[in-house]
């Protein structure tokens, strides 16, 4: 441990899974840490809270799919059991039940996509338009997560991508743009090809049981961040939320010396952002220093996607299928989802009624609707799903409006997005927006660039081990041959053919 004189300042930007992460590996390495979150208190949008009358609250669900190592890695460091066991999921529509989803991980293990296509139980999609996917299974092998490969794609839309590889016109609407609605936060023609491609092949595709999936017993700030902060502290790091950053100020030799918020200023030898791209935006917005740099003048090009929070308990108890749920077809660029909290929150599991979190993506439309309009909308959708909805009552509720509040990876944004390094000697970047070749996509991306931007630090700095990152799950060989086959083919093709058209 180094002593408390010597000891290199860094300052983290955003108390989300990339502040903490950062925060964490470096204070375990003796530096002095301080992590400035704008919020009330640690944890982005996935910090929960509690209503007046002391019922718990969050931003959102979020699930924990099982290619999650390196979150997986942490509960298990920081000693604590926030899961539930792996859940069954169900898809519907208006027309009712869709899709259910096995636990994958429990049967015959295929070949990927094999298992993924065979065993998820589509109750209406003809046979015929689930095989017109396979010729999509190509772009799946020439995405390869590289550069190159993001540069390829990312100025076609998910929309056009389908429509190119002949995917039918019903698989399209009644299975790939709901996976974008709840997946991306948008419809096809809003998303990035790249992006769809990295997120579908993370998620589902790449290993049978990748879309298997556990929730937290309760919110995530109170059973993760929580005992995280604490550690955090305990390790000598100082988290303050309340404090909004405004500038960063820099010496002749391009460094960052410290980060001003307000009135106050707190000295640094590094620096961290790591918070999504709508608080990026507000902080350039203030700062001098980020304004004068091209590649933070190129943020306003990005974008964000607005969602809706809520929270609905009900006189009685209701008989539902599978505790987690996505929807679609409700509204034509709007996914959502529904969660039974009796059966995924410790704190629920007695409630005499139920308990429903609803979430919707790309949720304009709603925001701008007062509690009393929202309410009997969200209550009229959960009984086209499920009819026992329509004789409850809803005796409690709570909405939450997030403008802006995930990133929009629109077309064309990759261009715009930074890597971990910025032109500031001591600068360094996380999120689930940063540039990266993890392949991890998500929360498990926002922690994984958190340690990379660590490690980053520790770098530059000289001082302390390196955060040990868990890779992505090798591809299958038959993946593997595929990918470099298909490389083969395209150095040759660039060798023989003049590079005059469009990538």
């Amino acid at each position: 441990m180094v002593e408390a004189s010597q000891q290199k300042r860094v300052v983290v930007v955003g108390g989300g899974w990339a502040g903490l992460g950062a925060s964490y590996h470096l204070a375990k390495q003796g530096y002095d840490v301080t992590l400035l979150e704008a919020g009330p208190y640690p944890g982005g949008l996935v910090a929960g809270w509690k209503t007046p009358g002391g019922k718990s609250v969050e931003a959102g669900i979020h699930g924990f799919w099982y290619p999650y190592r390196n979150i997986f890695a942490l509960i298990n460091e920081l000693d604590i059991n926030p899961f539930t066991t792996w859940t069954r999921s169900a898809q519907y529509s208006p027309a009712g039940l869709e899709v259910e989803s096995p636990i994958f991980q429990e049967l015959p293990q295929l070949p990927a996509p094999l298992g993924t296509f065979l065993y998820t139980h589509f109750q209406r999609l003809p046979l015929i338009d689930r095989l017109s996917a396979l010729p999509l299974l190509y772009s799946l092998i020439d995405f390869d997560n590289s550069d190159a490969a993001w540069r390829r794609y990312d100025s076609v839309t998910a929309r056009e991508l389908f429509k190119d590889f002949g995917v039918s016109a019903r698989l399209y609407r009644d299975a790939f743009e709901p996976m974008l609605l709840v997946g991306l936060f948008a419809p096809g023609e809003q998303c990035s090809a790249a992006a769809t491609l990295g997120m579908l092949y993370y998620f589902i595709l790449a290993h049978q049981p990748n879309f298997d999936v556990v929730w937290c017993r309760g919110t995530v700030g109170e059973k993760i961040f929580r005992p995280w902060v604490e550690k955090i502290e305990k390790a000598g790091g100082k988290v303050l939320a309340k404090h909004r950053v405004t500038d960063v100020i820099v010496d002749d030799n391009n460094r960052a010396t410290g980060v001003i918020c307000g009135e106050q200023v707190f000295e640094a030898d590094a620096v961290i952002f790591a918070v999504g791209i709508t608080g990026m935006k507000k902080i350039i917005s203030s700062s001098p220093s980020l304004q004068s740099r091209k590649e933070f003048q190129n943020l306003g090009n990005l974008g964000a996607i607005d969602v809706l929070a809520t929270r609905l308990w009900f006189d009685r108890k209701i008989d539902i299928p599978h505790p987690s749920n996505a929807c679609f077809g409700f509204d034509t660029t709007t996914g959502w989802t529904f969660f039974d909290l009796n059966a995924l929150h410790d704190e629920y599991q007695d409630e005499p009624g139920t308990v429903i979190e609803a979430d919707f993506y790309h949720a304009n439309q709603f925001l701008n609707l007062s509690d009393a309009e929202i309410i009997p909308i969200v209550q009229n959708y959960l009984a086209t799903c499920i009819p026992a909805f329509k004789q409850a009552k809803v005796i409690d509720s709570s909405v939450i409006r997030l403008p802006n509040a995930v990133t929009h990876f629109a077309p064309g944004s990759y261009q715009y997005m930074l890597p971990a390094r910025t032109s500031f000697a001591n600068v360094f970047m996380s999120g689930d927006w940063i540039i990266n070749r993890h392949g991890s996509w998500s929360q498990e991306k926002a922690y994984v660039t958190g340690l990379e931007a660590a490690n980053f630090v520790i770098s530059y700095l000289g001082e302390g081990q390196p955060a040990e990152i868990l890779p992505v799950q090798e591809d299958e060989v038959h993946i593997k041959i595929g990918r470099s086959l298909n490389e083969t083919v395209r150095q040759i093709s660039k060798s023989i053919l003049p590079d005059f058209w469009l990538p």
